[in-house]
């Protein structure tokens, strides 16, 4: 009975802190589009839009 007790802390703690790491892994991704678009837009001479209007949280 304890080492069951054991298991599901482990697994609710691991599951509870994977939550800020997706979190932290979409924040690199949405970071690393905005610095390809920007490259983008400087390389093809298109205006910048100077703001972030996705939408997207951040935390």
């Amino acid at each position: 009975m304890k080492i069951s007790f054991l298991i599901c802390g482990i697994t609710a703690a691991v599951l509870l802190s994977s939550c800020n790491t997706i979190i932290g892994i979409g924040r690199d991704m949405r970071i690393g589009g905005e610095g390809l678009e920007s490259a983008a837009n400087k390389a093809t001479g298109g205006g910048s839009s100077g703001s972030d209007s996705s939408g997207a949280p951040v935390y």
